[in-house]
Formats: C-alpha cells, structure tokens, sequence
C-alpha cells in the first residue's frame, strides 16, 4: 500500500517511520524540508506540496498541530483540495474541533473525496511502538480500507459513526489527562512542601487504585524538573480550550478542566509551551497559581 503523509512533527515523523518498516511506500510532505531527511534515509520519497502528495497517493494521512494548520494545509495553495478526487482517501489525523473536521470532510467530499478523521491517543513513545489509540469517524468504507495502516500505527482502532464523533472522543480524552495531570502535579508539590519523599508518593500511587501508566512513566522525571517533549505542553493547552469549547456548547460544567487549563496557560506564560505538558508542575509550584493565571 502506498500513503502519503503530511506533517512530520513528534508524532508524524514516528508514525511515518512505523509505515516505512512494516513495508508501505510512503511519500511525505513537511513545511521544514529537513524534516524529511531521515525519512528519506528510512527510503520515503519527499513531495513538494501537499497537492503532489495527494496527486500520487491513493490515500493521504495528515498529522498537524492545530486547527489553523490542517485547514491551512487543504485550503491553501497547492493544498489537498487542488488534486483530492473520486477515487482517493484523505485522513486527518491531528486533533482538531468538530467544526474543523466538518468543514474539512466537505471540502474533499465536495470533491469526489472520502475522508476519515481519526486523531489518535497516545504520545511519543507509543507512536514510536506502533501503540496508538486511533478514533476514527467519516467514511466507513475508507476506515475499512485503510485499516492495514492502522493496525501498524495503533494497538486499537475505534470506529465511531459520523464525522466530529472522532475529534469530540479525542478532546473529552484529552481534556480528563489534562486535568489528571495537573492534579498529579498539586500532589507532587503538596507532598514536597509537607516535608514529604516525592519519590515515596510515586511508590505509594503507583500501588493504589489510582495507578496509570502516565504516572508511571512521567513521575520520575517531573520531579527531577525534566520534560522531554512527547506531547508538547501548548498542545494539550490547545486540546483543554477546545474541549471547554465543547463543554460550553453542550451545557456542561466543567470546573476542574476550567481551573487545569489556567495552570497550562500559566506554564505558557512561563515559556514551557516547547516542553512536555507534564511541565505544568513548574506552573503549580509557583505560589497562588490560580489566582494570577
């Protein structure tokens, strides 16, 4: 199967690589050129615009940052719409609001197109094993079709109905990990500052109900104040105002999101929007917090 890729970020450049090893042929597109080079090197050929991606490809997969960028990337010049026609399959994969999906799957349906939505949960390291979470909505027959690419990109793929259903289950997902993050990090502080072992606090969470594998895995190096980026920190900013958004349109209260998104608009303020979104524990160490987000 031959799939062309748009967007080389943390997540593009793994997920990529995945393709590439389990035999697909792929042709890749990024706005930094460099980024193609070890992809190259991994045997991907390099098109220039998103347009020559889709002209090539049967199926194209998309994996941007934000909303503004994966409507850049169809509407603009040189963009998907100019070469999307009856027969080729367009899969956005980034994590976008429902409105954004909606208005992209009728840009390319409009044109003879299938499209899918399908963001993905999960981060750096399961993108690197092939262990995503894929939340695929659109087109049954393309889910269907392209279901090879996703069992080598995730551990599990969930097909759930109409277009938006996808990106609103990623924001809900999103949204509660956000808000479990800042809690963890509340904790981290509480325990230090109560003359406790950070380090003990892990052992003990890690042996209760409350055992995850985010606290597993991110716990260590947060209280050595180390935040490797695997899910940058603006980005789960971005995903928490959009699932407020959403909380906002259906009537719900949300609290607890509300008061975790000013934490990671604080530790964007604090200029940690590059680092792992774990770094909020750097906003939250920071006295009265809340109250001057």
């Amino acid at each position: 199967m031959e799939v062309g890729f748009l967007g080389l970020g943390i997540m593009g450049k793994a997920m990529s690589l995945n393709l590439l090893r389990h035999g697909f042929k792929v042709t890749v597109w990024n706005r930094t050129v460099s980024r193609c080079d070890v992809l190259v090197e991994h045997g991907a050929s390099v098109a220039e615009t998103p347009a020559a991606v889709i002209k090539k490809c049967k199926y194209t997969i998309a994996m941007l940052s934000d909303p503004s960028a994966a409507l850049s990337v169809v509407f603009d010049k040189d963009g998907v719409l100019e070469e999307i026609c009856s027969g080729k399959g367009y899969i956005d994969m980034s994590t976008v609001d429902s409105d954004t999906s909606s208005k992209i799957s009728e840009a390319i349906t409009g044109k003879g197109g299938y499209f899918l939505e399908a963001p993905v949960s999960g981060s750096k390291k399961p993108a690197e094993d092939g262990q995503l979470v894929i939340l695929a909505a659109g087109e049954k027959a393309l889910y269907d079709e392209v279901i090879p690419a996703f069992d080598v990109l995730g551990k599990k793929s969930f097909f759930l109905g109409k277009v938006g259903n996808g990106a609103k289950m990623k924001l809900v997902v999103n949204m509660i990990m956000g808000s479990m993050m800042n809690a963890f990090s509340e904790g981290l502080v509480l325990a230090e500052r109560s003359g406790l072992s950070q380090q003990t606090l892990l052992d003990i969470v890690d042996l209760g109900g409350i055992a995850n594998p985010m606290f597993k895995q991110k716990g260590p190096a947060m209280i050595q104040s180390k935040f490797p980026p695997a899910f940058p920190l603006k980005h789960q900013q971005k995903d928490m105002r959009l699932a407020l958004a959403l909380g906002d349109e259906n009537a719900v209260s949300m609290p607890v999101a509300a008061a975790a998104n000013e934490a990671f608009k604080k530790a964007r303020s604090l200029g940690l929007g590059d680092n792992d979104f774990s770094a909020v524990y750097e906003a939250v160490k920071i006295p009265d917090c809340s109250a001057d987000a």
